[in-house]
């Protein structure tokens, strides 16, 4: 049996023994685990005594007030997020106010009962926040049985992905009771960042395929003649409606038809890596260029893009896993440090180099060259 510890941070005593009578002898269970999740419940009858618990008690799931004795709930929601503790928030609120819903589901809540709940409600929400411990405890256990690399990258999963799906799940519950009133447009800035959150865990997943892909042994990978300048083509098409979201011009010098031996997935790794990279960083109103061209010896792809650049200090951390350059303009930039990683391994699996030249606050410029004849491994 899995024990989840729940944590109700509550001045009112009779709230929180109604939670410990609900939630006495009950167990959750999902086809995907082969053994239920049982409970045990700590109290804190003040804000300041429920931080305490959290700084130095591992705790699952927070049941938390608005309102406390001492100090505000939003207080306490401030400091799990600012210190990114490893905990699933709902509030407990007496009365749902629309300005509170949105700040604390900024602030990472994931839910809100409203008093008075039934049992129904809080167990039902309970067995919600219940199921996204799945993930969390899969990675654990892979940390001593799986793939070093594999471990990594699912850890950063379970984190990167927890938390959208905690902000949409609160924005949907925000909805689902109507705080805001019955006009849509009231809840269009929660649809927008629901969205932008939607994407963001997108791209995570497709950095796991990618990674995914780049496992394969050469005998387990289908190699032909492709045409490259079409991959090109198609790979410029695809990252043009996000191009266009910063009024991002994109120029290219393409050779017609280069047929080049190689795996297509892989080819669309490269360009759909690159090209993503030289949006994400680029300026509003700034340009891509794109040049692909072949002689004797090597494929040639180069992407020089007017975003932001890289600083000489960065340099040696631009290919790392999970690596992410940190700094005052890529500060609302998402990403999971895995694209340019992924991007590098790929070209080094045909025996290829990248050559990377930027300037801070001018751009960046990226040549790939990739052998005509090489021992693929």
């Amino acid at each position: 049996m899995n024990t989840v510890k729940i944590l109700i941070i509550d001045s009112d005593a009779n709230i929180r023994s109604k939670i410990i009578d609900i939630m006495q002898g009950v167990t959750v269970g999902f086809p995907f685990l082969e053994e239920d999740f049982d409970f045990e419940i700590i109290e804190a009858n003040s804000g300041k005594s429920g931080l305490k618990i959290i700084k130095n008690k591992e705790v699952d799931l927070l049941l938390l007030a608005t309102r406390l004795s001492d100090i505000a709930g939003i207080e306490i929601l401030e400091y799990i997020n600012e210190n990114k503790v490893d905990i699933s928030v709902t509030m407990v609120a007496a009365q749902a106010c629309r300005e509170f819903a949105i700040a604390a589901t900024d602030k990472g809540a994931s839910g809100f009962i409203l008093k008075p709940f039934n049992p129904q409600e809080l167990r039902s929400s309970i067995e919600s926040s219940t199921k996204q411990l799945y993930l969390k405890r899969m990675t654990q256990q892979m940390k001593s049985h799986g793939k070093k690399l594999r471990y990594k990258f699912l850890s950063v999963l379970s984190h990167e992905l927890k938390s959208p799906l905690h902000a949409i799940e609160g924005y949907l519950n925000i909805m689902d009771d109507k705080i805001m009133g019955d006009k849509i447009e009231s809840y269009d800035k929660m649809i927008k960042r629901s969205l932008d959150r939607i994407s963001g865990m997108r791209s995570l997943i497709m950095d796991l395929l990618d990674l995914t892909q780049l496992e394969k042994t050469h005998d387990d990978k289908e190699h032909s003649d492709i045409n490259v300048s079409e991959i090109c083509k198609t790979a410029i098409d695809t990252i043009r409606p996000i191009a266009i979201q910063k009024n991002l011009k994109i120029r290219r010098k393409v050779e017609q038809n280069i047929i080049h031996k190689a795996n297509q997935y892989e080819i669309e790794i490269i360009f759909n890596n690159i090209l993503s990279n030289a949006v994400k960083y680029n300026k509003t109103n700034g340009e891509i260029f794109i040049a692909l061209k072949r002689n004797k010896k090597n494929l040639k792809i180069k992407v020089k893009d007017t975003g932001i650049g890289i600083a000489n200090e960065d340099m040696n951390k631009l290919f790392h896993s999970f690596s992410r350059i940190k700094n005052k303009d890529t500060k609302g930039i998402s990403g999971t440090g895995l694209g340019l990683s992924i991007l590098k391994q790929t070209v080094k699996s045909y025996g290829g180099s990248i050559e990377v030249k930027s300037e801070l606050g001018i751009g960046s410029e990226f040549t790939i060259l990739l052998p005509n004849k090489t021992n693929i491994s």
